[in-house]
């Protein structure tokens, strides 16, 4: 399964910006639906968004939650390879280097954790809107020091794809990884990305496009 695909392209040009996002979307959804559902409710300014986009529609096969396999591990892989990609084309943009947030949705929001355990900190944020790590707590798992970096993760009790224990444990593991962490658990929350979220989102943006910036 290749997971080279174009991504979506959203937002300001991608050298004229004052940061980059990369937006990951979940299980059997599309860059369309995360540009409809989560970037076009966003209102920072002066941000060229960058929405991968997975062969099938999913990123890899197994539920996040589940004991990982070897074919799990190979096609996060492959898919943590083209993220990582995406970051190094993005860094060749522009003359200058730019504040960079990667985050994602659901196993978006998974695939953008692991890539921070594997590759982080960088400069800029993350977001992970209901995610946790891949695999259970007895798997053995890459981890970083991500050294202050500004981490929004969030999840819900009502969510049918990652538990509160899941969500905790990824707290847990960013709290070791060192991030500037906020944390949000939805009460009866769908599983969906709510205006809390995106408020949020939204204000993580602003702060690493820093002051001075309007709307474009």
């Amino acid at each position: 399964m290749s997971f080279h695909e174009t991504p979506l392209f959203l937002g300001a040009p991608l050298e004229e910006a004052q940061a980059h996002c990369i937006f990951i979307h979940g299980r059997t959804q599309t860059p369309e639906d995360m540009g409809e559902q989560v970037i076009g409710r966003l209102s920072a300014p002066g941000v060229a968004f960058v929405l991968p986009r997975a062969a099938g529609n999913s990123w890899y096969a197994a539920r996040a939650t589940e004991p990982l396999t070897d074919t799990t591990r190979q096609e996060l892989a492959l898919s943590l390879d083209y993220i990582r990609e995406i970051v190094a084309n993005l860094s060749h943009a522009s003359e200058r280097p730019k504040p960079l947030l990667i985050g994602g949705f659901s196993q978006g929001a998974c695939l953008s954790l692991e890539y921070a355990m594997h590759h982080g900190p960088w400069h800029g944020a993350m977001v992970n809107l209901t995610g946790c790590r891949v695999g259970t707590p007895s798997c053995d798992k890459p981890f970083a020091d991500l050294d202050c970096m500004p981490v929004y993760l969030t999840g819900s009790d009502k969510d049918s794809w990652i538990p509160v224990d899941a969500f905790a444990g990824a707290a847990e593991t960013l709290a070791r990884a060192r991030a500037r962490l906020r944390c949000d658990i939805l009460p009866d929350r769908a599983h969906e990305v709510s205006d809390v979220e995106i408020a949020a989102f939204d204000a993580l943006l602003r702060e690493i496009v820093g002051p001075g910036s309007s709307r474009d």
